[in-house]
């Protein structure tokens, strides 16, 4: 199984659009507050269907919900690569929230519901940092696709359609999972029990402080890096375009041979981040500890960002950024067992759920407002105009490491 878990991570990671995405919506004339708005109505429309979707999960069964997760995906990509206006971009964006949200939480307590019948508990942030790596290792073989497709295309959009045929792929490799890992299913499927599941895990999240606690930093966490994480593309490209390296090539050519390379060095290391995980735990003496350091380290990596960012060095720019990737990824699997030690089997995928659903919750807010300051800050000429997305990241690292030490 663990073979299947991690072919579902690289093909999951086929997205041969993700460095891209930014650059494409750019490319469309819309302005980093436009796109803001669009990033807050997929982080919204996750919210609407994230915890219902695990409670669904964990009543119905996990494995028909991922199916309809990546059944969702495909439509997204398709609409992706078609549309030419922006309003057509939210029907996309749409499509893409429901398979977001029918999928976070729900591949995760199919993974630890195997460890647990296969009685390897023990190993939950190893295991999960190692099928992690998979998905980190097909980002970085997409990345090499992509750019290849883009540079004989010369276009952004048209590697939404290529992202179809993993994803099929996909769905015949959920078929083969086992049925003992849908979990221990409630009976019949009806709209009451769902939200009862819900209503009840919503409380117990609510009334366990450590819990309260997790899902803060998820928010903090998350939230921040999901809303700061894209505006790499912009960095690069300008970066690109300023290089007298392939300037026979067209701008889009040029981008994406510049892209290219960095999102693949970066998700190499960020799936080296992801096996090590454990490593962090095991040194600072436990799970708590270990994720105390990782937001020393961000609070650190998002100060001296928002300075490089103002100075418009852009060259050490990327690697700030590449420091922020590795630092999410040696974090996820850490997040993640702390949740599950609270987290019962009949709830663990709504409690997961309710997670994705928070850190959805709080890239929903940061996202516009990261643009509009963005969009401020390029008109008015305050520095280079991506700062406010690192100082944004370096004020919420330093509110929670405050706020850990108070609670200790």
């Amino acid at each position: 199984m663990l073979a299947r878990f991690s072919l579902y991570g690289f093909l999951k990671n086929q997205r041969y659009y993700e460095p891209f995405m930014i650059l494409l919506f750019l490319e469309r004339g819309l302005s980093f507050t436009q796109i803001g708005i669009l990033v807050a109505f997929r982080e919204i429309c996750i919210n609407l269907f994230e915890v219902p979707s695990g409670a669904l999960a964990d009543t119905y069964g996990r494995r028909r919900c991922m199916i309809f997760s990546f059944t969702s995906y495909i439509i997204a990509f398709a609409l992706f690569g078609s549309v030419r206006t922006s309003a057509y971009f939210f029907a996309a964006m749409f499509f893409f929230a429901i398979g977001e949200a029918f999928r976070t939480g729900t591949h995760k307590a199919m993974i630890f519901t195997w460890l647990r019948l296969q009685g390897r508990l023990d190993e939950k942030t190893r295991v999960y940092g190692f099928t992690r790596s998979w998905s980190q290792l097909g980002s970085a073989f997409s990345v090499i696709v992509a750019t290849l497709f883009v540079i004989v295309t010369d276009s952004y959009s048209s590697v939404f359609y290529l992202s179809i045929a993993p994803y099929i792929l996909g769905i015949i490799n959920f078929m083969q999972y086992p049925d003992a890992l849908e979990g221990n299913l409630q009976g019949e499927i009806t709209l009451r029990g769902v939200f009862n599941n819900l209503w009840s895990t919503l409380k117990m999240s609510l009334k366990i402080r450590h819990l309260r606690r997790l899902i803060v930093e998820s928010m903090a966490f998350e939230g921040v890096f999901n809303a700061a994480k894209d505006y790499l593309q912009p960095v690069i490209k300008g970066m690109a375009l300023a290089l007298p390296l392939f300037v026979y090539m067209e701008d889009t050519r040029r981008s994406a041979i510049i892209v290219g390379v960095v999102y693949f060095i970066l998700h190499l290391l960020s799936a080296w981040a992801s096996r090590k995980s454990h490593r962090i735990t095991h040194r600072a003496g436990g799970e708590e500890q270990g994720a105390a350091r990782i937001w020393m380290g961000a609070l650190v990596v998002y100060f001296l960002l928002a300075i490089i960012l103002y100075m418009k060095w852009y060259y050490l720019a990327i690697i700030g950024f590449i420091l922020l990737y590795v630092m999410q990824n040696l974090w996820r699997p850490i997040l993640i067992s702390r949740f599950d030690a609270y987290a019962t089997e009949t709830r663990g995928a709504t409690v997961l759920s309710i997670e994705s659903q928070a850190k959805s919750a709080s890239t929903t807010l940061l996202a516009p407002l990261l643009g509009i300051t963005v969009d401020f800050a390029t008109t008015h000429g305050f520095g280079g105009g991506f700062w406010p997305v690192a100082a944004a990241g370096a004020i919420v690292a330093l509110i929670i490491l405050t706020t850990n030490r108070k609670s200790a």
